[in-house]
């Protein structure tokens, strides 16, 4: 693993970092742990979606023959949303 540091932190800014930690009940290296986690994985998917674009501006996708997505979507659906795990009386 790497350490890092960071120099130079306002002290509202740390102190507005640990308030959030601790209502989330995590050390603030846990916490900022996290953020760096979910903003790594923000930039791989900014990333994935500037490859997809291109690709299609490059006169890429999906062939004549790709499935429809609408039909796929609703063939993944429960086909009782009333029932079963997501009813309406409770949590899944």
């Amino acid at each position: 693993m790497t350490v890092l540091t960071i120099r130079d932190v306002p002290e509202d800014v740390k102190e507005a970092l640990a308030r959030d930690a601790r209502e989330s009940g995590q050390s603030l290296q846990a916490f900022l742990l996290g953020v760096l986690r979910r903003q790594a994985a923000f930039s791989r998917n900014r990333q994935l979606l500037s490859e997809i674009e291109r690709d299609l501006a490059e006169g890429g996708g999906a062939g004549d023959d790709a499935p429809d997505a609408a039909a796929l979507l609703e063939q993944a659906r429960p086909e009782d949303l009333d029932g079963g795990r997501f009813g309406a009386g409770g949590a899944a």
